[in-house]
């Protein structure tokens, strides 16, 4: 489609001209003028023979420039519009009387700010419009991207459907990328976007979601669609836990012989992370230890960890040896580069050293070790605990935020974790469960990933069933930390969110397909309340409905 203006013949302008004066004056004849819009913050007026209304409610040029024009049917004869019905739902809607925004092919796309090309080419191609690119003229049907006004929230946006155009602006080129999710799910499937004024922001700092492929080996594609997924519902962390005591899942130039056979190349790699950047979400890697690192120790069975009987003890590293710690390095350092996202996860958790009643007896290397690292007091969990603070030492050099599962961090020790760590709680199961209240008025920031509601653990192995959405939706919020109870409101702030997470304990208990089709709903419930943890305002069944539509 062309994007020159189209013009008229003298005598379509005349016919035009007089459809407009006859508009005019039946709404003047309403009480209600083209001064309305202008009067609520409109950005134009009728000109003598400059415009027209369309069917569809708009304003079409008939010159060689367009003229912004108040839409006729925007006066007391059309009902207030309703607010839009998206997922997850906007937190403030503006209502106005007006017929609102329906693509069509002759519409455009226009960026303010070059920097937003990316987010209108997407929602360009998505709506079938023409990408303009950057413009500062006005044409009927243009949907407007531009940086500017709002608060400090990057991730927030107003959306103003107005006068037949769409203008979405925010402080942030996220904030603008999630303006254009919520137009293409208000128009999805032939839909209109309501006319007013949408302002939105989320609740929540951190929507993620993160996934499992050291047990299962999920596929590039199938990774990619899941972006597309997230990216649509305003998540925007892609967590990827690809090393275990199963395998390791992405190539390694420092460490080839650690490598599965099945896994994911760097180039594939990148473009997962590219495609995620493009949607704006941060891809953030685990690869966890000191324990969970069987596959690593299967190539270097002379690191395994091994108690006072000579028993090798199950994925776990002896941290007691330098060379340990030097393979390990070697991997955060490597992999830093691939993945460019500022979050890093560390791991931590399930030392098997620490499980068993007296480590120091069992392990008689480790608290040799840390006695002569910490003095005659040290314990195999201050040497845990330090060796979690080196591997952030190692992350930290390259600018990245760090966090661990909550059972990486250990009570009654002498050296303590540090400060800037982040706690991803999941558990109140482990030895010496502490409550998440623990880690909060220590003044720790929280990630909740609550294995009660929001851990998808494939064949449902110990206690583990298949989360539903409803309870999400109705039972879960980010304050419910541990099982089912909320810490109190005031540590809210330091919740910076969530995520849902799909582990692969036994990976052939499903296909890629069935994981696909079992988090959908449980993924929508969960960023709804990531974006606003009030009570929504649809019931379970409304928003299954809702969900169906949107597809």
């Amino acid at each position: 489609m062309t994007q020159h203006k189209r013009r008229a013949s003298a005598q379509q302008v005349i016919r035009k001209r007089a459809v407009v004066a006859a508009a005019f004056v039946g709404t003047v004849a309403l009480g209600t003028g083209v001064g309305v819009w202008a009067s609520s913050g409109g950005d134009g007026g009728a000109t003598e023979g400059g415009a027209r209304q369309s069917s569809s409610g708009r304003v079409a040029e008939t010159g060689d420039a367009a003229t912004p024009s108040a839409s006729p049917t925007t006066g007391r004869s059309s009902p207030l519009s309703q607010a839009p019905r998206t997922i997850p739902a906007v937190r403030s809607h503006t209502a106005a009387r007006g017929p609102g925004w329906k693509p069509q092919k002759a519409d455009r796309v226009v960026v303010s700010d070059g920097e937003l090309a990316d987010e209108g080419k997407l929602i360009a191609g998505e709506l079938g419009l023409t990408y303009a690119g950057q413009k500062d003229d006005v044409r009927a049907g243009d949907v407007r991207l531009a940086l500017g006004g709002g608060g400090g929230n990057q991730e927030s946006y107003t959306m103003t459907v107005r006068d037949g155009r769409v203008d979405i602006s925010g402080p942030g080129e996220a904030g603008v990328f999630y303006g254009t999710r919520t137009l293409k799910q208000e128009v999805h499937g032939g839909g209109t976007a309501p006319e007013g004024v949408v302002r939105d922001e989320p609740a929540k700092p951190v929507r993620g979601f993160m996934l499992d492929i050291a047990r299962k080996p999920f596929s590039e594609s199938w990774i990619e669609d899941r972006i597309r997924e997230l990216g649509d519902l305003k998540f925007n962390e892609l967590g990827l836990h690809f090393s275990d005591d199963q395998a390791f899942r992405i190539e390694s130039g420092s460490h080839p012989e650690i490598v599965s056979k099945d896994h994911l190349t760097k180039a594939q790699v990148k473009k997962i992370v590219d495609l995620a950047t493009s949607r704006h979400i941060t891809v953030v890697p685990e690869i966890d230890s000191p324990g969970h690192l069987g596959a690593v120790l299967a190539a270097h069975p002379d690191l395994q960890l091994r108690n006072a009987s000579g028993v090798a003890t199950k994925g776990a590293i002896d941290i007691s040896k330098p060379a340990s710690a030097k393979i390990v390095d070697d991997l955060l350092n490597e992999y830093a580069g691939l993945f460019t996202g500022s979050q890093w996860h560390l791991g931590g958790d399930e030392y098997q050293a620490l499980t068993v009643k007296d480590p120091q007896a069992a392990y008689p290397q480790l608290a040799a070790a840390a006695r002569q690292k910490y003095g005659a007091s040290g314990t195999v969990a201050d040497l845990t605990t330090g060796w979690l603070n080196d591997r952030a030492n190692t992350v930290r050099g390259h600018g990245k935020t760090m966090r661990a599962w909550n059972d990486g961090f250990y009570r009654g020790t002498s050296v303590q974790a540090a400060g800037d760590l982040q706690v991803a709680y999941w558990t109140g199961k482990e030895i010496g469960a502490r409550q998440p209240v623990e880690y909060l008025s220590a003044g720790r920031k929280v990630l909740n990933y609550n294995d009660e509601f929001v851990y998808y653990v494939l064949g449902q192995p110990q206690t583990f069933v298949y989360p539903t959405g409803q309870r999400i939706y109705e039972q879960w919020s980010p304050r419910v930390l541990r099982g089912t109870a909320a810490v109190p409101a005031s540590y809210d702030g330091q919740i910076l969110g969530g995520s849902f997470a799909v582990w692969c304990d036994f990976p052939n208990a499903q296909t890629e397909a069935q994981v696909a089709a079992g988090i959908r709903m449980p993924l929508r419930a969960t960023v709804q309340k990531l974006w606003d943890p009030g009570r929504p305002s649809l019931s379970w069944q409304d928003f299954q409905r809702l969900s169906a539509k949107l597809g």
